[in-house]
């Protein structure tokens, strides 16, 4: 092999690993800021369900919504944020609601019951609610507190 083509391949050997270079140099630009993206992303749904949280928690406290509602909402809305949070012992009453209500007929399948059944759901319903009403309430509060002390929270 002489040197001439010797130092053609060479120039083409360098130009490939360049180019190869400059490829995963662009990929991995791509990949930081898809990752920088995604993390914006996440940071602005939870800044989001957090403003929601406050407006139920809110509303709840002033009594406002139903109890098993906001109770509902609540409990979901701090189940995205973090699955462990329903279980902090200042907001279980979510959790308990929740539990004791979940089999109640909603939207359509409650307009399909008799009224009869109807009725005896509301009963059962508003039972749950009159225990609940003040460790609820407190919940709430405290939901408003822990919204004022998130990482990152504007209030």
């Amino acid at each position: 092999m002489n040197s001439t083509l010797a130092l053609i391949l060479l120039g083409l050997g360098l130009a490939i690993i360049a180019g190869l270079g400059a490829y995963a140099f662009t990929l991995w630009k791509e990949v930081r800021r898809r990752r920088t993206f995604r993390e914006d992303e996440l940071r602005r749904a939870h800044e989001n369900c957090l403003e929601n949280l406050e407006l139920v928690a809110s509303a709840l406290a002033q009594e406002q919504v139903d109890i098993t509602e906001g109770s509902w909402r609540c409990k979901v809305l701090l189940e995205i944020l973090d699955q462990d949070l329903t279980q902090r012992p200042d907001f279980q009453a979510f959790d308990e609601v929740h539990r004791r209500t979940q089999h109640l007929h909603t939207h359509a399948a409650r307009k399909a019951l008799s009224p009869k059944a109807r009725f005896q759901e509301d009963r059962e319903r508003l039972a749950v609610e009159d225990e609940m009403r003040e460790s609820v309430l407190k919940a709430a509060t405290a939901v408003i507190e822990f919204r004022r002390g998130w990482p990152g929270s504007l209030h």
